[in-house]
């Protein structure tokens, strides 16, 4: 089966980017190179392609009993233009998918998923909607969207773009007409900003944006190494249906005092009782770069894996994070990790291994 392309594939190759699959579609992973964009986005700004990514909406009387139904997160209380991060687990905790939910009004709801879920998840949120009366539309295809992040995004998105963002605040997010939203939020750790268009709209601004000569075209390249550096997760590698959001560290996102959602006893069972495994940070002492599916060890023996590895652009160390059994997941535990080879011995760190730079 053919990869799908998003609305600005052309743009890509005509600057030459180099091209490759990743959830289905043909995406950039670099133009100019990975460090070089990396950069550009944590002192700079930089603007990304990630019209591959799913929405679906969610109206009706029930929407928000549903949402929160099919959501770990808690929408109750929300305002109108908040976002709220969370996971879609199954009954015995594993991760459907992790999403935003934005509230547009009343019984409103825009759910943001990952590319590579869409169809994965279309078909559970249609699945889990029987008694709910709600009306679900997968509009995936009639959005593109771009990330404008870093430093200078504001001003970037404010002057360039045109399109009003000052007054907006960490994950909130207001619609600047019918078919556009405009949304404080990114993957990269810095203060940014995602917008939702038609095709013939976001088409118009990645144009302003490249002759503005203030904004540098990213690939999926740097938008790894810029997510991993501050500990956000990605779906496949630190979440998935056997790594829920407790072993992941991500417990403030399940809100185990709301009456009901899918997976809430096995989570509250997990969070309870502990769990065999955990996600940890590891720094290693050695250059070597640990990378996914590398084993990890103690005293020999195997406890876990890498999940996600880099020597990091930002910070100049290498770094992982890796799945391991909870009895050696206390921090300056001493473990090693076998790349190729060789064991390279490294500690037990935090897993954010920069700071975000977010304008709450």
């Amino acid at each position: 089966m053919e990869n799908k392309r998003t609305c600005l594939y052309d743009k890509h190759v005509a600057l030459g980017a180099l091209i490759s699959p990743f959830g289905g579609f043909d995406m950039p992973i670099q133009y100019s190179g990975i460090v070089d964009e990396h950069q550009a986005v944590r002192q700079h700004c930089g603007v990304f392609d990630v019209s591959h990514m799913g929405e679906v909406t969610v109206k009706g009387n029930d929407a928000e009993r549903y949402v929160n139904h099919i959501f770990t997160n808690n929408v109750s209380g929300l305002d109108d233009g908040q976002i709220l991060y969370g996971m879609m687990c199954y009954e015995d905790g594993g991760v459907v998918d992790d999403l935003l939910v934005y509230k547009m009004a009343d019984q409103d709801f825009f759910l943001v998923i990952n590319a590579a879920n869409i169809d994965k998840d279309w078909a559970w949120i249609q699945q889990q909607a029987e008694g709910f009366d709600v009306k679900l539309k997968n509009c995936s295809d009639e959005y593109g969207q771009l990330a404008v992040q870093g430093p200078n995004a504001e001003a970037v998105v404010e002057e360039v773009l045109q399109i009003p963002c000052k007054e907006l605040v960490f994950y909130t997010c207001k619609t600047v007409s019918p078919e556009i939203i405009v949304s404080r939020t990114g993957y990269t750790g810095e203060d940014g900003f995602e917008i939702y268009g038609t095709p013939d709209f976001i088409r118009e601004c990645w144009d302003k944006l490249m002759a503005s000569a203030r904004c540098k075209p990213c690939g999926l390249g740097c938008r790894d190494t810029l997510r991993f550096e501050v500990g956000l997760p990605l779906y496949g590698d630190e979440l998935s249906a056997e790594i829920s959001p407790v072993m992941a560290g991500l417990s403030m996102f399940v809100k185990l005092d709301k009456e009901e959602f899918i997976g809430k006893d096995a989570l509250a069972k997990q969070k309870a009782e502990g769990v065999a495994k955990k996600l940890v940070g590891i720094e290693l002492a050695d250059k070597a770069i640990p990378r996914h599916g590398y084993n990890v060890l103690k005293d020999g023996e195997l406890i876990g894996e890498v999940t996600t590895g880099y020597h990091t652009i930002s910070t100049d160390k290498s770094v992982c994070m890796a799945l391991i059994d909870s009895r050696f997941a206390k921090l300056d535990t001493t473990l090693d990790i076998q790349i190729r080879k060789k064991v390279f011995p490294g500690k037990v760190v935090k897993k954010r291994f920069y700071e975000k730079h977010y304008k709450k």
